[in-house]
């Protein structure tokens, strides 16, 4: 089973660069490329393209983690205070009754 899907991801790499040859040699322009601080002025478009598809990438890793962070933090914040409402409960079991008259 695990050798099938090494297969399976080794031919989506091949499939995927070889997408990528095939754009790349279709698309030879250059475009020119202002980040606001910085201008590019010939950047082949396969380059700029896997630049932002990069970037993209690492920024939905970023927003990811983040959202796995908070997640982490509301999980230890309810285990502590379940363990405050068990040990609350505990007690109050633990107390003797005094309407029993």
């Amino acid at each position: 089973m695990v050798t099938i899907r090494k297969f399976a991801v080794v031919a989506a790499l091949v499939v995927l660069v070889l997408i990528a040859a095939v754009f790349s040699f279709a698309n030879p322009s250059t475009l020119p490329i202002d980040i606001g601080f910085m201008r590019f002025e010939s950047v082949p478009v396969t380059i700029a393209l896997a630049f932002a598809f990069g970037f993209g990438w690492l920024f939905g890793i970023g927003c990811a983690g983040l959202a796995l962070l908070r997640m982490a933090r509301e999980r230890r914040q309810i285990r502590r205070d379940l363990r405050f409402a068990e040990a609350e409960l505990s007690s109050l079991r633990s107390m003797p009754l005094n309407d029993a008259n």
